[in-house]
């Protein structure tokens, strides 16, 4: 176990290695961006440009935003997965008056976001160390955008895939919000179809987004049913991001790569607990 360290391999910095109980977080810096890391070789779990939260080195993000079409003025966000915060630095300077909770079940993880990252705590943007699961399922107020961007080195943890959690997240999110999750595609997430499945079973309507020169889904889940095309989800992103003075285009986003998942994939099964209980 290291703690602060720097290291230098080619222009990469070292800046911190440290084994924490769920993984060893790396942090590392080069050409002004600093990365987040679960694990030697793990995929980048942030990209941050520090005092630029508008800086979304990460394509994923991007378009994950687009969930924000489908829902009016956020004015309460929950993010399972806080990284090193790209997701809510970023909606905290778009929508300073929205209260924005954020969760990672590793208290090294919201430590490295505040000491290496810019995360900052104040009265309406808070940090909750604790299971997502768990956050979840005692919520006391329901949202108007739910961010599902948990991840383990390479994977969304079972236990937040089920029905059983999808069902709980139904029940946080308000009517007329939405909830965005970001997944790994088929190419490389042998439970692909079965996840999409498993929201389909949960959510009355779904979309899924293609993240340009990334292996990422994002799947915009909804409470009821809202049929749009294409150019009508691209259209309402679009006013979002000119509305929000974004530095890109959500529009351009929706058109790159858009599904309606309206037929259910045989390929995929639903996704249940008991399948954890009987595996562990």
């Amino acid at each position: 176990m290291v703690g602060l360290v720097v290291l230098v391999r080619a222009e990469q910095t070292v800046l911190y290695q440290k084994a924490s109980p769920y993984s060893t977080i790396i942090v590392t810096e080069e050409n002004g961006l600093r990365t987040l890391r679960f694990d030697d070789g793990g995929a980048r779990q942030s990209v941050v440009k520090i005092g630029d939260p508008d800086h979304l080195e990460l394509p994923y993000a991007k378009v994950a935003f687009t969930g924000l079409a489908l829902c009016d003025e956020p004015r309460r966000i929950m993010i399972v997965g806080l990284g090193g915060g790209t997701l809510p630095m970023f909606l905290r300077k778009h929508y300073p008056q929205a209260a924005i909770d954020a969760v990672d079940i590793d208290p090294d993880v919201v430590s490295v976001a505040k000491k290496f990252f810019g995360f900052r705590e104040d009265a309406r943007m808070r940090a909750f160390v604790g299971d997502g699961r768990e956050f979840v399922e005692k919520f006391r107020q329901p949202y108007d955008l739910i961010f599902l961007d948990a991840f383990s080195s390479d994977s969304v943890p079972p236990h937040l895939t089920t029905q059983e959690f999808l069902r709980a997240v139904r029940r946080a999110v308000k009517p007329s919000g939405v909830v965005i999750g970001n997944i790994w595609s088929r190419y490389s997430n042998p439970q692909y179809d079965s996840m999409v499945r498993t929201y389909q079973e949960v959510f009355d309507d779904l979309y899924i987004l293609d993240v340009p020169g990334a292996g990422n889904k994002i799947l915009l889940a909804l409470p009821r049913r809202q049929p749009l095309t294409c150019e009508e989800l691209a259209q309402l992103a679009g006013k979002v991001s000119t509305a929000q003075q974004f530095r890109f285009n959500l529009s351009e986003l929706v058109t790159a790569g858009f599904q309606h998942a309206t037929e259910k994939n045989p390929d995929g099964r639903v996704l249940k607990d008991a399948e954890l209980q009987q595996n562990r």
